[in-house]
């Protein structure tokens, strides 16, 4: 083998072509089978099948399949299950857009046809994001990929629904919920972004019905709904309104008499005190409202427009409205005031139209009962484990305060409601099958919330409720969940009470969270922004093993991170100093096989010390990787390959491999393809394409780095002894190096170099290593003794055991030097009174931008410290001339 396998240049596109293909073909992504082996079973976070997979997803996927595929080479019975969301209400809004561009809506079609469409977009996209985790290198089986409105996904959903229902956990009724006009659906809490928009509080007047011409003042942010008031309350201890309460106040427009009621809910302090009860429009006065037997009048339509309540208004959208009845309240003299002011507007998360609490028939689930189930499992042997820790406060924080849940859409893709009403007596059935004479039943229309199918994901792919499913006995519970923290409240959670509920089991073992990614300038990448970024535009120009680095050591577990192309130029720079180095040991090893590596016998300080340092990153990788601390884990990595690797141990091996001793050359060659080995192991779970790609040029063992064995540390080369005579060869490299630097003497003129040692032991280890010495440090006399005197005109340096000098005279001709100095005095004194010149300047500097003056008076202090610096040199060698 030669380095005629590998290219002369890293070529991301060539070492990735056809590739995946080939680890598909060998069956490698899937469990191995072996019963004597552990499992360890994660479940890929389904994407929508709405588009293309964001930078989020490429985080996500490749976090995982770094997990999974350093559990494989561990040995490990690894399953990384894949599928798919069918994310209800935005997947219906994507095909209705589209059918909207073709002149039809969803009505047009009806609901058999417009699911049929809504299949082949669904089939048209799984293609899409199956062709990306190609692209990523993802390791997934795709043999048992599912889809949440697969058959028997959808079996699972209908058991969960039935059983809840029985248990008194799901209920229908009417309430308050979150309405999303746009889409014309119910949406839970979470669903709801909230945003800080301008407003206005609109002060009214409501007349009492005495005819006495007092009012009482009233303010709202939703003046719209007034047509739909039914009382207007005080505080039960407010003196002011004591003898009002009980009496009634005359509706402004509806005209209409409405009562004043006393509530605790009403707070004394703010405003004036008094406040208009609209059940069927806010949640709070639903409450209100229930306390005091008060009529529910609902005054919109499903959307967002008015209803005929008030017939002037019918028809009408309800922002149109809200102009049009502070008009007419402003004529009839019932307007008080505008109080203009900025406050927290719930939009929908979907489609972005501002959310409208609205009085609904809805299915709901019951948390209570679930969510303390999930609290108190939190508290046992078996909890959830979260990455980082933190994320257990907010898991918990949430179900403490966790409403009930809002589980019915008004969509029609998505799991259909299995509940069904008799059509002439109204009765209601809730079963997993429909009624045996379902000609005389009607299905509710409704579809499940997408996080209700979600929910169950990690038994239900598994094959539960089939509970003797081998796959359900083998891999369930899973080992860990990757996901963001801002799905921590839709999914995480549902997931783990869901589980608890269903199995009796956790879900998952551990849940790794991680952040989101930004923009450079740490702003969230959106497309309204335009600073979105398209994985695979980046994989096309860096590779993907780069972007999968990047992706892995960018951030620690739980923080955000933000994308650069400075740090892609880095990773690419990282993977083609490996492809370099690659390069080399193959072009020293001649027709070396597996066979060949031979550890045992005599080895340079340099062998022992490259072996000590490959076997400490072991262990420390190792134990960063069970912690998931990938970044940590990367930045060990980075140290040891690109400098102990490949700027020491290559570049010392040369000492040998360029020599004459044939049995040290065969050692040193053993050791340059044990630690490429290992290091191509090491790095395959983060960067798995150019590893395999190095690795089958290099002697190895075994058909595929991917079922490898991922490298164990062998402790018996912790080398203490040689890891500390490195340390001081390298401290006396750098100090020559630097001194030549300092002085401006070129490495390729020969230097006087003394070394005064101040132990038998450092002295003996520098006497036995003086080709490293001689081939680093380029001395014309090299001299290494206890007894040197220090020269009087040298540059000198100390590590430890030993003072290192350098002679001057032998470094530079002072005189030429000086000469060179006044010449670069001379430069940098002229950008000192250029710099000077601008800033005393008046109009420039009252005139120019700040940025720009700033910046000028930064360049005056760079220029000065550096005048300051050659003045300092000049002086220095005058007094030795």
């Amino acid at each position: 083998m030669t380095e005629k396998n590998l290219s002369t240049k890293y070529m991301p596109k060539e070492v990735e072509a056809g590739r995946y293909e080939k680890w598909l073909a060998g069956g490698y992504f899937k469990p191995s089978g072996n019963p004597d082996a552990k499992p360890y079973s994660i479940v890929l976070p389904p994407p929508n099948v709405t588009g293309k997979l964001h930078l989020g997803h490429a985080w996500d996927t490749t976090l995982q399949d770094i997990i999974i595929r350093h559990k494989r080479m561990q040995g490990y019975d690894t399953l990384w299950l894949p599928g798919m969301d069918h994310a209800g209400i935005a997947t219906q809004a994507k095909v209705e857009e589209k059918l909207a561009t073709e002149g039809v809506s969803r009505y047009d079609l009806g609901r058999e046809a417009f699911l049929e469409k809504t299949w082949e977009w669904k089939e048209e996209y799984a293609d899409h994001i199956r062709e990306q985790w190609a692209k990523l290198g993802i390791s997934v089986d795709y043999s048992r990929e599912r889809f949440t409105l697969d058959e028997g996904l959808s079996q699972a959903v209908n058991r969960v629904f039935v059983q809840l229902y029985k248990k008194g956990l799901i209920y229908r009724g009417e309430y308050i919920i979150n309405w999303d006009p746009k889409a014309k659906t119910a949406l839970s809490d979470i669903e709801v972004i909230h945003k800080d928009v301008e407003g206005a509080f609109y002060h009214m007047a409501y007349p009492l019905a005495d005819g006495s011409g007092q009012t009482l003042e009233i303010a709202t942010t939703r003046p719209e709904t007034m047509l739909g008031d039914t009382a207007v309350a005080v505080h039960p201890d407010d003196e002011r309104y004591q003898a009002l309460i009980g009496k009634t106040v005359i509706l402004p427009i509806v005209e209409k008499e409405i009562p004043i009621i006393a509530d605790e809910y009403v707070d004394m302090e703010f405003g004036t005190g008094v406040v208009k009860i609209t059940p069927a429009h806010d949640p709070n006065d639903f409450e209100v409202g229930n306390r005091h037997d008060l009529p529910r009048v609902n005054v919109m339509n499903d959307d967002g427009t008015m209803n005929d309540t008030v017939a002037a208004y019918a028809g009408m959208d309800r922002f149109d409205a809200r102009k049009q009845i502070i008009k007419d309240l402003e004529s009839a003299g019932y307007l008080v005031k505008i109080e203009k002011m900025t406050h927290s507007v719930g939009h929908s998360e979907r489609t972005g139209v501002v959310v409208e609490p609205r009085l609904s028939t809805q299915w709901f689930v019951k948390m209570a009962p679930l969510a303390q189930k999930a609290m108190d499992n939190q508290a046992t042997d078996e909890a959830v484990n979260f990455y980082p820790p933190r994320f257990n406060r907010t898991f918990m924080r949430w179900m403490e305060n966790v409403h009930d849940w809002v589980i019915s859409r008004q969509l029609w893709w998505g799991h259909q409601i299995p509940a069904w009403y008799h059509r002439e007596t109204g009765e209601m059935y809730v079963g997993e099958e429909a009624p045996a004479d379902s000609e005389n039943w009607r299905r509710d229309e409704d579809v499940l919330d997408t996080w209700f199918s979600s929910a169950l994901w990690p038994f239900s792919t598994l094959g539960w409720p089939d509970e003797d499913n081998a796959d359900y006995q083998r891999y369930f519970p899973t080992s860990t969940l990757v996901t963001g923290y801002d799905i921590i409240f839709f999914w995480v959670s549902r997931m783990i009470f869901q589980s608890l509920e269903f199995t009796g089991e956790r879900p998952f073992e551990n849940v790794l969270m991680h952040g989101l990614i930004r923009a450079e300038d740490g702003r969230k990448m959106s497309k309204s922004l335009g600073n979105g970024i398209d994985p695979m535009d980046v994989i096309d120009q860096y590779g993907v093993d780069a972007l999968r680095w990047f992706l892995s050591t960018g951030s620690t577990p739980g923080q955000d991170m933000r994308f650069s192309y400075d740090k892609m130029d880095a990773a690419w720079n990282f993977i083609n100093k490996i492809w370099n180095a690659s390069r080399f040991v193959l072009m020293n090893i001649e027709d070396m096989t597996y066979e060949d590596i031979q550890l045992d016998g005599h080895k340079t300080v340099a062998d022992k010390w490259i072996l000590a340092r490959l076997n400490a990153t072991i262990v420390e990788v190792s134990d960063l990787f069970e912690r998931f601390e990938f970044g940590e884990a990367g930045r060990h990595l980075y140290n040891f390959i690109w400098d102990d690797f490949c700027d020491w141990y290559i570049e010392m091996s040369k000492e040998v491999l360029y020599g004459e001793d044939e049995q040290q050359k065969a050692m040193t060659r053993s050791v340059l393809v044990h630690v490429l080995d290992n290091i191509l192991r090491l790095l395959h779970p983060i960067m798995p394409f150019v590893t395999e790609e190095i690795w089958d040029s290099i002697p190895h063992q075994g058909e595929s780095i991917v079922v490898a064995d991922y490298p164990v540390a062998d402790v018996s080369y912790l080398d203490e002894k040689a890891t500390e005579g490195m340390e001081v060869l390298k401290d006396l490299i750098r100090a020559v190096r630097n001194i030549r630097a300092e002085v401006n003497t070129p490495m390729s003129k020969p230097i006087t170099l003394l070394i005064k040692t101040k132990d038998d032991v450092t002295q003996a280890f520098l006497e036995t290593n003086t080709s490293y010495i001689e081939r680093f440090c380029n001395p014309e006399t090299l001299e290494i003794s206890a007894d040197i005197i220090a020269p009087e005109t040298a540059m000198s340096a100390v590590i430890k055991g030993a003072e290192i000098y350098l002679p001057l005279a032998d470094l530079i001709n002072i005189e030429e030097e000086i000469k060179r100095l006044e010449k670069e005095l001379e430069k940098w004194t002229k950008e000192v009174q250029l710099v000077q010149g601008k800033l005393a300047n008046e109009r420039f500097v009252a005139n120019a931008p700040e940025k720009v003056v700033q910046a000028e008076r930064e360049k005056e202090q760079d220029y000065l410290a550096k005048q300051a610096s050659v003045k300092e040199r000049i002086a220095s060698l005058s007094q030795l001339n």
